[in-house]
């Protein structure tokens, strides 16, 4: 018998009756031979794992943009305190904080004191604040740490640049003017500024001077940072440009040297805090395929956020066509899991702050908005939303257009507590219609809809933390899979399309019609199952058990 496994590891698992595991796996099929093979293995008992992933929905948030606890116009902490409220009646079960730490730009991806928190958002009591009360909600508090570089205005550049014999010297990349060095940056252009006779290596930015983690206080120094965040309360942490520690030059970055020294590197890390946190959560971005994530999972990283996928998912709603998800996360998984030894969770998202929104990828199409969430809260994992997406908040590059204030009010800006105004937004300019206020108050909004899909995946386990195996339904606009777990099996079905589809649930060799005998969640009126047929209204997403 050939199986593919499709499945990701997360946790030890029990074996599972040989006629759920035969029906799984019928599905789990891409090739018409494979299910040829299958259908001989008829009642044979058959025992195998089926491996979950516990997961949970994160929220993405810009404190800057989100609520305003002091009438300042800038976002806060306690804004975000005020609003763990919204975030738990969403289903939200942990937040990522983008960096709090002082910075002089807007977006604080530029670091000057690693210990503090940013004054335009608060105190580190505010901070502590906000850690406890969301606890209390049973929601977790990741935030940004960014190591692989600092502000050029950091104290430790400063002096580095300014003394040759500084104890910073060798913190950063710094070189004379006229030495011979690689100049072909990983993130494109000339990595190397000018500073008088000397130069100093920040592929990003100017103002964002790359580490040097050649050099162990550096990387002694990140650790004890991490301790230190994880001590104040915080559940972990998201790892910025996590592959360019050590990956400063396109032509080496691919390189096996660079990606070995980068898996160390977060090996270290993962090492260094465990004393304090033993399970604290650790989501990186790596900006890459599968191949070059799949290290990064090997005892360092939990998760990497999942940029292939995010295309996928898109496109698929886009296109009104099935992405065909499924079978290649179950490649992906095996990788995965071969890696990690089984500890890793997925973590798909949309888009995110560095992307154009995903309202405006989709042309500002409710309806695909409504199936891009569906397909993204009904995977593996701990999936991501970016603050506003739940609304249909539009952006498009540069990067403080994909960052507006969080439309609170009906009314605007001008609509009362919590809205921000350090911005002025471009693109959400119809607060009566794309608003928390206006959407709250209609079942059919966006927001209604992701509501109801959280709701869905904190009820099925499921859809929480099951495996994902594929399923065939033989109709290009019809996207399907199974959800499975050692106590429950279920099928997702989603009509892509705006029109009608009905499908045989016994088609590819599945047994679906004697498996499935009711629609445990539907999310519009109209689906009906019945003789092993599923009927599915447009732009629909049903549940079956």
């Amino acid at each position: 018998m050939i199986i593919r496994t499709c499945i990701s590891n997360k946790i030890a698992a029990a074996t599972l009756a040989a006629a759920l595991l035969i029906s799984v796996l019928a599905g789990c099929s891409s090739s018409k031979n494979e299910r040829e093979q299958e259908k001989k293995v008829g009642k044979e008992a058959v025992a195998a794992q089926v491996d979950e992933q516990p997961g949970t929905v994160y929220y993405e948030i810009f404190v800057r943009s989100f609520s305003d606890s002091n009438g300042d116009g800038i976002g806060d902490l306690n804004g975000v305190t005020e609003k763990l409220s919204y975030l738990k009646e969403l289903g939200i079960g942990g937040i990522w904080l983008m960096p709090i730490n002082p910075s002089p730009s807007y977006h604080g991806y530029d670091v000057t004191d690693y210990y503090g928190v940013n004054k335009d958002y608060g105190t580190p009591e505010d901070l502590k604040k906000l850690t406890n009360a969301a606890h209390k909600l049973g929601i977790k508090v990741i935030m940004d740490l960014v190591v692989n570089h600092t502000s050029n205005e950091h104290p430790w550049f400063k002096s580095a640049i300014a003394d040759p014999k500084s104890p910073y010297r060798n913190w950063y990349h710094i070189e004379e003017a006229d030495a011979q060095v690689p100049a072909d940056g990983a993130v494109g252009g000339n990595p190397w500024h000018p500073f008088g006779s000397l130069k100093y290596l920040g592929d990003f930015w100017e103002g964002m001077p790359d580490l040097n983690f050649d050099e162990p206080a550096v990387r002694s120094e990140m650790i004890k940072v991490g301790n230190y965040w994880l001590e104040q309360g915080l559940d972990g942490f998201r790892m910025d440009a996590a592959k360019h520690i050590y990956g400063d030059f396109a032509s080496t970055i691919n390189t096996d040297a660079v990606k070995a020294s980068n898996q160390k590197w977060w090996q270290e890390f993962r090492k260094g805090i465990a004393g304090t946190k033993k399970d604290a959560y650790i989501v990186g971005e790596v900006w890459d395929s599968s191949v070059i994530i799949a290290p990064y999972l090997d005892q360092a990283l939990d998760s990497a956020f999942n940029f292939d996928l995010a295309k996928k998912l898109l496109s698929g709603a886009d296109r009104e066509q099935n992405p065909d998800i499924a079978f290649s996360l179950g490649r992906i998984y095996e990788m995965y899991n071969k890696s990690s030894n089984g500890a890793f969770v997925d973590a798909p998202f949309l888009t995110n702050h560095d992307q154009n929104r995903t309202m405006s990828e989709l042309g500002g199409n409710v309806d695909h908005a409504k199936m891009a969430a569906a397909l993204l809260l009904t995977l593996p994992g701990n999936p991501f939303i970016y603050y506003g997406e739940e609304l249909g908040m539009k952006g498009m590059k540069p990067d403080e257009a994909i960052r507006e204030p969080m439309p609170w009010h009906a009314s605007g800006t001008a609509g009362g507590k919590g809205q921000t105004t350090w911005e002025a937004s471009r693109y959400n300019t119809t607060p009566n219609t794309v608003s928390v206020e206006a959407e709250q108050a209609d079942p059919n909004s966006l927001l209604s809809h992701y509501k109801k899909l959280i709701a869905w995946r904190n009820e099925l386990p499921a859809l929480r933390d099951g495996t994902i195996v594929e399923k065939n339904t033989d109709s290009p606009a019809v996207a399907a899979y199974y959800r499975v777990t050692n106590d429950q099996k279920v099928l997702v079905v989603h009509n892509m399309s705006k029109t009608e589809q009905i499908i045989d649930l016994t088609s590819g060799g599945n047994a679906a019609k004697d498996e499935f005998k009711e629609i445990a969640r539907s999310s519009k009126d109209g689906a009906k199952l019945g003789e092993g047929k599923l009927k599915l209204p447009p732009y629909s997403t049903v549940v079956l058990q």
